[in-house]
């Protein structure tokens, strides 16, 4: 693998780790700020949380598995 392809793999990961981060943000603010209230958002932040933090880690499992490959 290229040292270009390693860092797209890595910017993909950054990408992703601050989506996931600020879809967690987001249920933070939900759930210190608005529930009970708000209770009816919650399943659909959960679910986006879970989508894009799951997209993080598949991201890192692909550049680790790439960055040791060139180890």
């Amino acid at each position: 693998m290229t040292d270009e392809e390693l860092k797209k793999l890595e910017k993909d990961v950054k990408k992703t780790k601050r989506l996931a981060s600020e879809a967690a943000m987001e249920l933070h603010d939900l759930i210190e700020d608005r529930l009970p209230d708000a209770y009816s958002e919650l399943m659909a932040i959960a679910q986006n949380t879970y989508d894009a933090c799951k997209a993080w880690d598949e991201a890192n499992q692909k550049f680790l598995a790439a960055n040791s490959e060139t180890a």
